[in-house]
């Protein structure tokens, strides 16, 4: 008898050791998932959410460049994603985005003195696994901007010809953006929509002969100073920056001028619209 007693308390010590082993393995399991797999996982849902908010902008821009060119009070609804959510089941977190309207980013001067401000429509990334990235539609460009640098994603309208009778011409349709007092911010993680409707438009800011120099202001100075370095300007006047703004100046003989259709467009940031 006591053999037998023996024999079964061991069977149901084993029984125990297997089911705390089975437990382990379970839990080295998740914890593997968790501290490996997860964070890549969730690196690479915000890198795919930061390429759709590279088109959301590439396609706001569309927008805004057709009503610009048509210029009729059509108004028109652009979608941005703030953020991206966890994942159910795991310990994960959201990222989140802040939209803004910007009323004053930089602006364009020549040295005559004559000044039109830059705005902006600007998206900052706060991820968690991926890096943070902002996105800026300013004087018709996009551009990317992260912690070590940044590029211009969509150039701007500018048509810059090529030297002709000793004189180049620059011609710009610059995008002016209005924002709508209390629809220009928001965020969070969800769909949000920028809508957007042409005003009006003013024609014959020019500048026939530049003498000394054109500055543009802005916060992004490397992404203007890539863009007309590498545009025949590179080869045909200065182009320098400095820590707050991009100039050009005349090289030699050769005279600039400059022409800006200033197209002004109203935008407002939903949830709900003000008409």
């Amino acid at each position: 008898m006591k053999n037998r007693n023996l024999i079964k308390e061991r069977k149901a010590v084993a029984g125990v050791i297997e089911a705390l082993l089975l437990v382990a393995l379970a839990s080295i399991v998740i914890s593997t998932i968790q501290l490996v797999y997860i964070p890549e996982i969730m690196e690479q849902r915000e890198a795919e959410h930061m390429d759709d908010v590279e088109n959301q902008f590439a396609h706001l821009k569309s927008v805004i460049d057709i009503q610009c060119m048509i210029r009729e009070d059509v108004p028109i609804t652009s979608p941005i994603t703030l953020g991206s959510r966890e994942l159910p089941y795991f310990v994960t977190a959201r990222a989140f985005g802040e939209l803004s309207i910007v009323d004053d980013a930089g602006g364009i001067s020549t040295d005559i003195g004559d000044n039109i401000t830059l705005t902006s429509i600007k998206y900052q990334a706060y991820n968690s696994y991926f890096v943070d990235q902002t996105y800026i539609l300013e004087g018709g460009a996009v551009i990317l901007k992260q912690h070590d640098g940044e590029s211009m994603v969509i150039e701007p309208d500018i048509d810059i010809s090529s030297p002709s009778s000793g004189k180049i011409d620059i011609s710009c349709n610059l995008t002016y953006i209005v924002g709508v007092s209390g629809k220009n911010t928001t965020n969070g993680y969800k769909n949000r929509f920028v809508r957007t409707n042409y005003s009006y438009s003013v024609n014959g800011y020019t500048v026939t002969d530049i003498n000394n120099h054109i500055r543009v202001y802005t916060e992004y100075v490397d992404s203007w100073y890539d863009f007309f370095n590498e545009s025949s300007l590179g080869e045909n006047a200065y182009v320098n920056k400095t820590s707050n703004y991009v100039q050009i100046q005349e090289k030699g003989s050769t005279d600039i001028g400059i022409s800006i259709t200033k197209i002004t467009i109203y935008a407002q940031i939903s949830p709900g619209w003000i008409i």
